[in-house]
C-alpha cells in the first residue's frame, strides 16, 4: 500500500498531529498546513465530507500560530476586533447562509494586514451561489483543496492498527466485511472502533461475526 500514515486514531476530540492519518485521500491538504507560513496563498479554502478530517486539521494549524476558530453561522461584525491580535482566522463549517458582505471584508482585512484564513466546508466555495461578484473573484483567486473519503487499504489499515492497540484480535475475514459495510468516513470508523470494544467488553465476550454485525447497525 502505497499510503503514509501517522497511526493511532484519537478516542477523543484532542486532535493531535500525531493522531491524523495521512494517505492519498488528505495528503495534499496535510502537507498545505504544515507548510505554515510559508503558503503559496494567504486564504485556503479545505472542503470535504463529514469525518474527513478537516477540523483536526484546522486544529494542526492553530499549534504553528495564533489562531481565531469560528463556527461561520456565528459570524458577526465583532470578528473584527478579535481577529486583529491573531495571525489566522478559521472558519469552520462555512455554508451559502453566510453574509457575503462580511465575507468579503474578512477577506480584505486578512490581505491588507498580511493575515491568513482557513476556511473548511463540505463543498468547495467556488461551487456555491454567492451574488456577490467580488466576493466571487476574491473566491477564485484562493487555494482550493478536497479531501476524499479512505481507501479499502487505509480502512483495513486504520481498523487493524487500532484492534492491535487494544488487543483486540479480529480475523482478516471479519475485517474485509467491516470494509465492505461502514460508512466511508473516519468519523464513523473511530466511532465503530470505540463502540465494537465498549460492547465486547460490556457483554464479555470475544469479537465474532455477530457482534460485528450488531455494532454496524448501532453505528
Amino acid at each position: 500500500m502505497s499510503d503514509q500514515l501517522i497511526l493511532k486514531f484519537p478516542t477523543k476530540q484532542a486532535y493531535k498531529k500525531e493522531d491524523f492519518y495521512v494517505s492519498s485521500s488528505n495528503q495534499k491538504a496535510y502537507d498545505f498546513i504544515n507548510s505554515w507560513p510559508k503558503w503559496i496563498k494567504r486564504i485556503v479554502n479545505i472542503f470535504g465530507p463529514s469525518g474527513s478530517g478537516k477540523s483536526h486539521l484546522a486544529s494542526i494549524l492553530k499549534t504553528k500560530t495564533s489562531c481565531l476558530q469560528i463556527n461561520s453561522d456565528k459570524l458577526n461584525e465583532t470578528i473584527f476586533l478579535k481577529f486583529k491580535t491573531k495571525e489566522a482566522l478559521i472558519i469552520e463549517n462555512l455554508n451559502e447562509k453566510v453574509s457575503e458582505e462580511l465575507l468579503f471584508s474578512l477577506w480584505n482585512t486578512s490581505l491588507q494586514d498580511n493575515k491568513y484564513i482557513l476556511i473548511t466546508s463540505l463543498k468547495a466555495i467556488n461551487s456555491y451561489n454567492f451574488k456577490l461578484k467580488d466576493l466571487i473573484s476574491r473566491i477564485n483567486s484562493s487555494l482550493i483543496i478536497g479531501i476524499n473519503l479512505p481507501s479499502d487499504d487505509l480502512i483495513s489499515v486504520i481498523l487493524s492498527k487500532n484492534f492491535s492497540d487494544k488487543q483486540i484480535k479480529v480475523e482478516k475475514k471479519h475485517i474485509d466485511y467491516i470494509i465492505k459495510r461502514i460508512d466511508r468516513s473516519y468519523e464513523k470508523i473511530s466511532q465503530f472502533i470505540l463502540t465494537l470494544d465498549k460492547y465486547s467488553l460490556k457483554k464479555g465476550s470475544p469479537i465474532g461475526l455477530k457482534l460485528i454485525k450488531e455494532v454496524l447497525k448501532m453505528i
